[in-house]
């Protein structure tokens, strides 16, 4: 069950439940990320088209992503449609929804290494997170990238700062972006094919890769887990190639892209 901070979700909310009772006029289900609460969705809220027999569309125990038409407190439940989503919505909250749950799950570790359970963690820093960061994998994320301070700069106890932080170093992969240039070197002297090879040998590195798109030009491929840093890499990695061939006698550019 992931949990959201709020009681109840919100009009025009898409929401994922677990159906668990299926009748002739309509449908219920439990909803997963709102603790103790249901939808229903009428028969006329299934499918665009006429439905004959409701069970061709919803069955017990199917995960269904619905959007909240109305909220009925009194009633105990929302009315949901499951009509009223297009299907690339319904992938994407399915998505989000299986990424809130990888977040519980981290939340629940760093949980039991300070000996609390997940309910604790959510009273003492799981609401707040969401609030601060959006959602709790937000804040795993910036954790894993900038470290406990980003997490204790904004209020959270050093303790928890701390358990975050580990957790999420250990189970988080910085996102990792490639970017692509390209030097145009040659060198015509007697020794410029060797010009050439230490040019490109001294542009390499364990995150640079220089291939050869058609002499005398190189593609320069970067990866890093900051764009910034990478567009940084790039252009050092070309002049260093550039500034060898030149010294040489020869000619080089930079170029970031290639117009077609």
């Amino acid at each position: 069950m992931v949990r959201k901070s709020q009681e109840w979700p919100d009009e025009g909310e898409l929401i994922v439940g677990t159906v668990y009772k299926v009748l002739n006029y309509g449908a219920f289900a439990k909803l997963e990320e709102y603790e103790g609460k249901e939808a229903f969705i009428h028969i006329s809220e299934v499918s665009s088209g006429w439905v004959k027999n409701i069970r061709d569309y919803v069955r017990e125990n199917q995960k269904i992503v619905a959007r909240v038409l109305r909220v009925n407190p009194k009633k105990g439940h929302v009315d949901a449609s499951l009509k009223r989503i297009r299907e690339d919505q319904r992938t994407k909250k399915i998505q989000q929804w299986k990424v809130e749950q990888k977040a519980e799950k981290f939340l629940e570790l760093a949980a039991k290494s300070l000996d609390k359970n997940l309910d604790v963690a959510y009273e003492e820093v799981g609401y707040e997170l969401m609030d601060i960061f959006g959602d709790i994998y937000g804040a795993f994320e910036s954790a894993a990238e900038e470290g406990a301070k980003t997490i204790a700069d904004e209020g959270i106890s050093e303790d928890w700062a701390n358990a975050i932080t580990e957790v999420a170093v250990k189970n988080i992969t910085p996102p990792e972006v490639h970017i692509t240039g390209y030097v145009d070197i040659e060198n015509y002297l007697s020794n410029g094919v060797e010009v050439i090879k230490e040019a490109l040998l001294a542009a390499e590195s364990d995150d640079i890769e220089v291939q050869c798109v058609g002499a005398p030009r190189y593609r320069i491929t970067v990866k890093s887990s900051d764009y910034l840093i990478a567009e940084k890499e790039l252009k050092a990695a070309a002049n260093r190639a550039i500034e060898i061939v030149e010294e040489a006698g020869g000619r080089g550019e930079f170029l970031r892209e290639i117009e077609n």
